[in-house]
């Protein structure tokens, strides 16, 4: 996650809700993410051999390519540039990657529409010793998120009936310097930005209490609620959902999701809250929680199959749209 000093506080469980019929069929009733799942794509991109992923790097090349052969092994069609899973920008003198991967909806009339699922990929690279170590492995900032959209993107591959709409796995990089990837996608998309109905972005999804998971987005759109009413539909997550206090009626520019809200994109984002290791060397795989990660990736899935399955398109609430949306689509 970009910026400084945010400050997070405990929400309580959330309480019971009335049971909403929600549309969901039996295959997506319970997605097959699971906790060593997480575990092993948290581990494999914050290895010390990565490097902490700066933006540009040989690392965050290889976490990339890592990226793109579990989309491909998930069965997800390239959507990056020129029938690539990648999409390219320019940074530094260099470029760096975003990953795309697409699975096409089920329905003729509606596959046309994407539900985007975002993460950040790279972190800070090599900073100055603090003790013996130096590598900012960005374990859960954001291999957490990153590894959400991998088991996302395995979980609804598996799935026997595809949701009615498209859904858009993207992996961003140069988040950590200033929202790079997604801004570039946003600039250059690789579907029809119109046709992009919501979004879900996963930043830092893997630490603090086990019970507890913050929306930034809260009551900005129809989104949040809907987070809430699945929540309470399935306890056994062992999650209660409340608002992120970093929010602001304005969202600020901390995560990937910005630059898709300013050009009209409702979004949730799921974030689990601040810590100490936050941008430091100790920042390690072995300090997440996979489990909790495991929980909050499948609140994310039954997020996403209610956004792309549903027959509405989420809108903006009028004043968070007011407040938010600088280019309307």
């Amino acid at each position: 996650m970009t910026g400084h000093g945010r400050r997070v506080a405990w929400v309580g469980r959330l309480a019971a809700a009335a049971a909403v019929a929600l549309a969901a069929p039996a295959a997506a009733q319970q997605p097959a993410i699971t906790p060593p799942q997480l575990s092993r794509f948290i581990h494999a991109l914050a290895h010390d051999s990565m490097r902490g992923r700066a933006t540009p790097s040989p690392e965050l090349e290889q976490a990339a390519g890592f990226v793109e052969s579990v989309f491909r092994r998930a069965g997800l069609a390239p959507a990056g540039d020129s029938g690539r899973y990648q999409q390219r920008f320019s940074v530094r003198g260099q470029t760096a990657p975003n990953v795309a991967g697409l699975l096409r909806g089920r329905d003729p009339g509606l596959l046309g529409q994407y539900v985007v699922v975002v993460a950040h990929l790279d972190h800070l690279g090599v900073s100055r010793p603090n003790g013996r170590d130096s590598i900012l492995n960005g374990a859960d900032d954001n291999a957490s998120g990153s590894a959400g959209v991998l088991a996302l993107a395995e979980a609804f591959g598996s799935l026997a009936q595809r949701p009615r709409r498209s859904i858009l796995f993207l992996v961003v990089s140069g988040e950590e310097l200033g929202l790079l990837g997604s801004r570039h996608f946003v600039a250059h998309p690789t579907v029809p930005f119109d046709s992009i109905v919501g979004l879900v972005n996963l930043d830092m999804i893997g630490r603090n209490r086990p019970d507890s998971v913050y929306l930034n987005g809260w009551n900005k759109s129809p989104i949040s609620g809907l987070v809430r009413r699945l929540a309470a539909r399935h306890p056994e997550l062992g999650l209660g959902v409340g608002p992120d206090i970093e929010d602001r009626p304005r969202t600020p520019a901390d995560s990937d999701h910005w630059p898709f809200q300013r050009r009209g994109v409702p979004y949730i984002f799921f974030y689990t809250g601040e810590h100490d290791d936050y941008h430091q060397p100790t920042d390690h795989a072995d300090r997440t929680d996979p489990d909790k990660a495991s929980r909050v990736a499948r609140l994310a899935f039954y997020t996403l199959w209610e956004m792309a399955e549903g027959p509405e398109r989420p809108k903006w609430e009028a004043e968070s749209r007011r407040l938010n949306v600088v280019t309307p689509r």
